[in-house]
This record gives structure tokens, sequence and C-alpha cells, in this order.
């Protein structure tokens, strides 16, 4: 029998200023992709319409989640997996352009971040197509792999043209389209001339300027632990992007082992529980989520030995034999902890 757990929680926690004298700031909260949206503007310009910037957030939303939804039947993802052509399909420029940036990432990570391995994700009970019954059999992996592989899809852009070399292939942007989300709102705000702000979807987020405070962002990663909001490291951030990865929010239980979300699209199986949970800190949130959905499927080892090759600012929370530990690329060491 399956004990299913799956939380919307961010794995990222923003710390609270505590100084008396803070400077004035907007927020606005709400829900998007199945999981909440909070933007900060610190000391926004008076002559800022508030409204109409509201709106323009809402709108881009909106939009992205017409674009990348696999929930919505007639968004431009779903219309995509449901064609069974193989011939060059005409699609949304922006829709080409995030797929082909995110499949960027999955030559550079050499499959270990795939946007076609929706069809695990759905047999193993994650997706919108999921089955909650018992465990996928070894056949039924199979089966499903063989829609699987980045290699399967061609983009041309710059006619906004796609196509698939596997009729039933399946695509899947969660590991992209909330980062995407983070830096499209924060253009919007850039477009706006606002130096001060904070842009978090789902846990992955963006900071500009400083707080209200007029310091650094503070960004904690939380301890590992299902249930807990307890900060493990904290982070003193600006203009940088931040993502996490990890295992203990979304997962299940299937007598007594723990089958964890992130799926290793070479394996076709859950990833293993060693690796806790990965931060990427970065300049751009899709970017860094897709790489650490990556570095938590290769593993401490050779995600951390990546990180380093692509010189990218990387945390790993390990779990051993004596509690968690963690490991950092040499990128990730030159940021201002406490």
């Amino acid at each position: 029998m399956r004990v299913r757990h799956f939380l919307f929680l961010p794995l990222l926690l923003i710390v609270a200023c505590s100084d008396n004298k803070l400077l004035p700031s907007y927020d606005l909260a709400g829900n998007t992709m199945g999981t909440t949206f909070n933007i900060t503007l610190v000391d926004p310009p008076a002559e800022l319409d508030l409204d109409q910037l509201n709106t323009a957030i809402q709108d881009t939303l909106e939009h992205i989640e017409n674009i990348a939804s696999t929930y919505r039947d007639d968004s431009e993802l779903s219309r995509f997996n449901s064609d069974s052509s193989t011939d060059w399909i005409r699609v949304n420029p922006e829709f080409c352009h995030m797929i082909a940036a995110a499949n960027d990432i999955s030559f550079m990570t050499q499959g270990a971040f795939d946007i076609t391995v929706g069809p695990l994700v759905n047999l193993w009970g994650f997706g919108p197509e999921s089955s909650e019954n018992e465990l996928p059999t070894d056949e039924e992996i199979a089966t499903a792999k063989a829609r699987v592989g980045y290699e399967i899809l061609e983009t041309d852009c710059d006619h906004s043209v796609m196509r698939k070399s596997t009729a039933t292939a399946y695509v899947d942007l969660s590991g992209w389209a909330k980062g995407y989300a983070v830096d499209r709102i924060a253009k919007l705000l850039d477009a706006q001339k606002l130096a001060n702000y904070l842009v978090e979807i789902g846990g992955e987020l963006k900071v500009r300027g400083h707080n209200a405070a007029q310091q650094k962002f503070s960004i904690a990663v939380e301890k590992p632990i299902s249930n807990s909001e307890m900060a493990y490291t904290l982070m003193r951030l600006s203009d940088v992007s931040v993502a996490t990865s990890g295992d203990y929010r979304n997962f299940f239980e299937h007598d007594g082992q723990r089958y964890s979300h992130s799926i290793d699209p070479r394996t076709g199986r859950p990833v293993s529980d060693e690796l806790a949970g990965v931060t990427v800190v970065s300049t751009n949130t899709a970017y860094a989520d897709a790489v650490a959905t990556a570095f938590l499927v290769l593993g401490v080892d050779d995600g951390l030995a990546l990180a380093e090759k692509l010189r990218i600012a990387a945390y790993f929370l390990v779990r051993t034999d004596n509690g968690i530990e963690e490991k950092s690329s040499s990128q990730f060491e030159k940021l201002e902890r406490e």
C-alpha cells in the first residue's frame, strides 16, 4: 500500500527583517502552476501604478500556464503532447525557445535533466496522468522509458517549428516552468525600473537589490525533514536566482520504502535517498531550477563534479548514518553565508 506525501511547500525560506527602521514594501501573493507565488517590492516609487502592475503579473503567469501546463488540455504543451505527428509542427515562438533552452541543459547534463521524462513521472504516480496503485513492473518501466529521451526532440526556433521522432513522446516542463516564470516576472519588474524586489514561485526565486532593511536578502535553505520549516543554512544574496530540488516534500512510501518524485530518466526509477536536496545559485532562475534537478538525479559525487566543471554555485545536503552532512562547490563557498 502506498502512503502519499505531497506538499507544495518551498525548500527555500525567506527570512524576515528584524530591523525597526524599514523601508516601505508592497507584497503580492497568489496561486499559480499548482503552487504559490510571493512578490515583494521594496520602496516602490510613489508614481508606480500597483493595480496595473498586479494585472500585468497575473496576465504573465496565466500566459505561461497557457503555454507550459500539462494540466490544461488546451495549453501549447498539451497540444504538442497529444499530436502524434513526427513531422515538423508550427508552435508558439516562446514555447519553442523554452523547449530549446531546456533541452540544452539535457545535453549539458547528459540526460540527468530531461523534459521528456513525463511518461515515467506519470507511471510512478506524480503527474496528471498518474496511477497510484502498486509499484510499476520492470516491463512497465521499460515501456515508458522507450518514450523518453531528450534526443527525440528537435527545434527550429528561427521558424517556430518543432518535431519529435517518437509519436508518443510526452514533454513535462515542471522542472523548468516555475523558474522561467520567475525570470519573466523579474523582467516585468525591471521594465518598471524597480531596483529592489524578490520574486518567488514554488520555492524558486530571484532577488534584486536590497531588502527593506537596505541589506542583502536573507535566504535560508530549510532542513531536509518532512513537515519542517527550520533553516539549515542562511545565505545573504542580491542580484541572483536560487532554486532547490529535494526529495522530502513530494514522495510516497510503499512497504517501508520511500520513493521520491524526482525520477532518473536514465534508469526510469526514483532517485536514491542519499541526497536529500540540492540548492543552486545562478543568474537565471530557469537554469538554476533545471540544474538543481539534474544534480539531484546525478547524486552528490557526480553532481558536485559537474558543478565544479561548469563553475556552478551548488550546495548539497547528504543523508548519512550520522545525520545530514553538507557539501558544496567552490563557487558556492564564495557566497556570503551565516
